[in-house]
């Protein structure tokens, strides 16, 4: 059986290392690396080589393990799978706006059982692991205490490529920014998630993702005390890729909101 606190403490050393070359290389990083893998969807270097470390290092952890990865690492195993966006925020990073993270989870069978956000312009790494409460930098969280929408302050991403539903999310937003304290669009979905963790948002929502860019950060928020569901208010945002993550206090009245203009 797996020790998932020894496990983490790796991870957290992964993470801190991938970060650091990320530091390093943000400071150098040319417009001219942007590759284009489709619409506003872009990689570099940067994200390729993040990757490429990551994976290394948690193959060494965890012998066996698989991995489902932004950049292109797809080697499923049997029961451990590693999730991984070695670079999220890709953009933010690109254009020098400091929020961007190195995202890892690990999955077992069809559980989550391990989550570390590293937010490397803050140097603040949220982590969690099966049975534990929430820490960022050693220090526990908790999801915050707000019970109503109209006393929140709510997190969201915007559509980048898939505009389809745009105009129901539109729609959903000009509902919002009437009822709360106010919306915020960070760019790393990993971030808003952990950002939910620790009580800075009530709550956070975003369609068309991916499971790299959630995985670990709605680990961190379950552990947090908070909750996570689909659009539709089931708990497959992680196959889904759309999700809603609350304090658990407003997901009701959110949920509401949202099925408004999002109906199955």
């Amino acid at each position: 059986m797996l020790n998932y606190q020894e496990l983490c403490v790796e991870v957290i050393r992964i993470a801190k290392e991938a970060g650091a070359f990320i530091r390093k290389e943000s400071a150098l990083f040319q417009s001219s690396k942007i590759e284009y893998k489709g619409t506003n969807d872009m990689v570099s270097y940067v994200d390729k080589t993040s990757e490429e470390m990551i994976v290394s290092a948690l193959a060494k952890v965890l012998p066996g393990s698989g991995f489902i990865a932004e950049e292109g690492v797809h080697q499923k195993a049997e029961t451990f799978n590693w999730i991984i966006d070695p670079l999220d925020g890709t953009t933010n990073f690109i254009h020098g706006i400091p929020a961007f993270a190195v995202s890892i989870a690990l999955q077992e069978g069809d559980e989550l059982v391990l989550g570390v956000v590293y937010e490397i312009g803050k140097d603040e790494c949220f982590y969690a692991w099966k049975g534990s409460a929430a820490f960022l930098n050693g220090k526990e969280i908790k999801v915050s205490t707000n019970t109503k929408v109209a006393d929140s302050l709510l997190a969201t991403g915007f559509p980048y490529y898939d505009f389809t539903r745009k105009d129901a999310y539109m729609a959903l937003f000009g509902d919002l920014i009437q009822s709360c304290h106010g919306l915020r669009r960070i760019g790393a979905a990993s971030v808003d998630l952990v950002y939910t963790a620790c009580g800075r948002f009530d709550a956070y929502f975003e369609y068309n993702l991916k499971p790299w860019d959630i995985a670990a950060g709605m680990f961190i928020v379950q552990q947090a005390g908070g909750e996570n569901f689909d659009f539709e208010g089931g708990k497959n945002a992680l196959k889904n890729c759309d999700i809603v993550s609350t304090n658990r206090h407003i997901s009701q009245e959110l949920l509401t909101t949202i099925n408004k203009y999002f109906k199955s």
